[in-house]
């Protein structure tokens, strides 16, 4: 297929706020600077024409309308990244605008919906942001031809994390959907701006066991991502099967597991039996935790910003992937759940103390991770599918291309399910999908 065939650009503008925003220079915290070579993420909601089949189904005006009056609240997103005086990041707040493109395409709901994240997926529906890296904010509503739209969407990670991208997009659909009484709601709901709740200390101290639990180097390269294929594949396990899942992980003493702790577990054994790992070796499981209730006294929920911190759980891979009978699966999970116990104010003050130490905006560009490693993002719980802009829920959303092998990312399916999304080398990818989807068939069949 090719792009200039299927895809045309009909428009491309600036949407800046509706009313004055503040005109300032916003310091970021260290947990933003952690990310400020990250660059922007990139994601795709599709919407069925029978989601909303009106005249105005996806009205261009009244959408842009929205976007600007939510760009007042949320203002960083139509600022650029900038530097201060002294050479330290900051976002350049002066109402420079959120990038907004409309398209045709020649594709149907099925054609997209069938589309895996890859580069083709990116390049058709994605605004292009490439030439212009200062960008905090793009988005492109693509008119597909069987009457529904897919809508692509970039946010620059320094910016803000996953908790707050989705606060933007509950919001900016919201005011498109209900007009001014979604406005006067969500003057409750207003974003916090304040990103020195998120300062080190002074003196920065950092405890002796930070580094246990906390992975100071997010973006370590030990490979060009560019010298291998990665290929990216969303699998769905069902609520049943979610349901078997966390009953299997569940400890002797009865506690109950989360669906983060439960698939995880899963995925890390999975993966370290696919690549095939020495006995011998260590293995690492590393997640994003949010600290915004960690901390004493908590962060407001509506901290717009980066509120997380990347922990790990570390164990020999005989112990991860021995069998039910020798090792069972809980005791994967346990050692997840054991590392998020540990998440409190002195781990993030002391992880806050360490990045501002250590120079956190020197971090390199995202690259590739050692295979003995896994991370694992989690969009669990949040509100994915509330970007109803008066036309019905997404049939489905996700990353629109994720390039490092060893990512994994966690949604929820609207039926219940979850979907998880893998990047990893081709050679694997069979094994892993075998090696999933059997704990689920000895499971049902053990049941029955």
């Amino acid at each position: 297929m090719g792009v200039g065939e299927e895809v045309k650009v009909v428009e491309s503008c600036m949407v800046t706020p509706s009313e004055e925003t503040p005109r300032k220079g916003l310091w970021l915290s260290p947990l933003d600077l952690m990310l400020v070579n990250r660059g922007h993420t990139p994601t795709v909601y599709l919407f069925g024409p029978e989601s909303g089949a009106t005249d105005d189904f996806f009205d261009v005006a009244r959408l842009k309308l929205a976007m600007a009056k939510a760009l007042v609240a949320f203002y960083p997103l139509a600022g650029r990244l900038s530097v201060d005086a002294d050479g330290r990041p900051e976002i350049d707040c002066a109402g420079q605008g959120a990038l907004f493109v409309v398209t045709h395409s020649d594709l149907t709901v099925n054609d997209v919906s069938n589309f895996q994240p890859s580069p083709e997926l990116k390049r058709l529906f994605v605004p292009r942001v490439e030439d212009s890296p200062s960008l905090m904010c793009g988005i492109q509503v693509n008119f597909l031809k069987c009457g529904g739209v897919a809508l692509g969407t970039v946010l620059h990670h320094v910016v803000i994390d996953a908790m707050s991208a989705f606060h933007f997009f509950q919001t900016w659909s919201a005011i498109c959907r209900d007009g001014d009484t979604a406005a006067a709601v969500l003057e409750q709901e207003l974003p916090c701006h304040d990103r020195t709740l998120l300062r080190a200390r002074s003196p920065p101290v950092v405890h002796p066991d930070t580094l246990s639990v906390f992975c100071p180097d997010p973006n370590q390269t030990v490979s060009d991502p560019a010298s291998g294929a990665v290929v990216n594949k969303i699998f769905v396990i069902s609520k049943d099967q979610v349901a078997h899942l966390k009953r299997a992980c569940g400890g002797r003493d009865g506690w109950r597991v989360s669906t983060f702790c439960a698939v995880s577990a899963l995925v890390w054994r999975c993966m370290c039996v696919a690549r095939k790992l020495p006995p011998d070796a260590t293995t690492r499981l590393a997640f994003p935790a949010n600290v915004r209730r960690s901390l004493r006294p908590p962060l407001p929920d509506s901290y717009f910003g980066n509120g997380i911190i990347m922990l790990g759980a570390a164990a020999k891979v005989r112990d991860i992937i021995a069998s039910e009978d020798d090792q069972p699966l809980a005791f994967v999970a346990g050692q997840i759940r054991g590392t998020i116990r540990q998440m409190g104010d002195e781990l993030v003050r002391s992880v806050i103390d360490y990045l501002e130490m250590t120079g956190s905006q020197s971090a390199s560009p995202a690259g590739g991770m050692p295979e003995s490693e896994l991370r694992v993002v989690s969009w669990l719980g949040m509100p994915v599918y509330d970007a109803d802009f008066g036309w019905g829920k997404p049939l489905v959303m996700h990353r629109a291309l994720q390039q490092r092998a060893g990512l994994v990312y966690l949604m929820d399916g609207l039926d219940g399910s979850v979907r998880i999304l893998v990047s990893t080398v081709p050679s694997i990818l069979n094994d892993f999908q075998r090696l999933l989807y059997a704990n689920f068939c000895l499971s049902e069949a053990h049941v029955s």
